[in-house]
């Protein structure tokens, strides 16, 4: 019986979906924990030099809180974010709805650090925005801990359920959302959005 109790609570607090904080002693140790780090990375093209400073909110191994692309590219988190990237090839059909429809969307996005299903999907998202030429200016991306949660309780906002969660805005109102995995692939969900195609993510009723 003990054990049985054991594994649920691992599998609850593993899960990409939905759960509640069980004990405060959770909460105060991931409050405690919370240190941040900064690394520069440069990147040369046709003879310019562009240096982007990633800032991470690190907490106990994870991104917790805002944070950016070369922040993913650290080496913490680049074995597979970084496969992920360069490995997806988003269908060319999708892409050119997204290319002349992402610009009028501003994007909060939610995923975790931890999560199989963030990672399979946040590469995703970053190389879809990188060839639609995103402004990135518009879009915050938030990394939280097990509990779903970041530490200024940002997705409470936005009714946060499961990571990854890629919600889509105009003029601060959420449009539409996608939330963990797609209904055909990810590229074809986010171009029916941002098209204004009739479109319901995985969990909608």
């Amino acid at each position: 019986m003990k054990l049985s109790l054991y594994v649920l609570a691992f599998a609850l607090l593993t899960s990409c979906g939905e759960s509640k904080q069980t004990t405060k002693n959770a909460a105060n140790t991931t409050a405690e924990a919370t240190t941040t780090n900064e690394t520069t990375t440069t990147t040369v093209t046709t003879n310019t030099k562009v240096e982007t400073k990633a800032k991470s909110n690190m907490q106990e191994g994870m991104l917790v809180g805002e944070f950016i692309k070369a922040d993913l590219e650290q080496e913490a988190f680049a074995s597979w974010f970084n496969s992920g990237y360069s490995s997806y090839s988003p269908s060319e059909e999708a892409m050119n709805t997204i290319k002349k429809n992402i610009s009028d969307y501003e994007i909060v996005a939610f995923m975790g650090t931890w999560c199989p299903d963030s990672r399979r999907e946040t590469p995703k998202v970053f190389k879809i925005l990188d060839e639609a030429g995103y402004d990135m200016s518009k879009l915050t991306f938030y990394g939280v801990n097990r509990q779903k949660s970041t530490n200024e309780n940002i997705e409470k906002d936005f009714d946060l359920n499961r990571v990854p969660t890629v919600i889509f805005l105009k003029d601060g109102k959420e449009v539409n959302r996608f939330v963990e995995y797609p209904r055909e692939t990810i590229e074809e969900d986010f171009a029916k959005i941002v098209s204004g195609k009739e479109y319901k993510n995985s969990y909608a009723e």
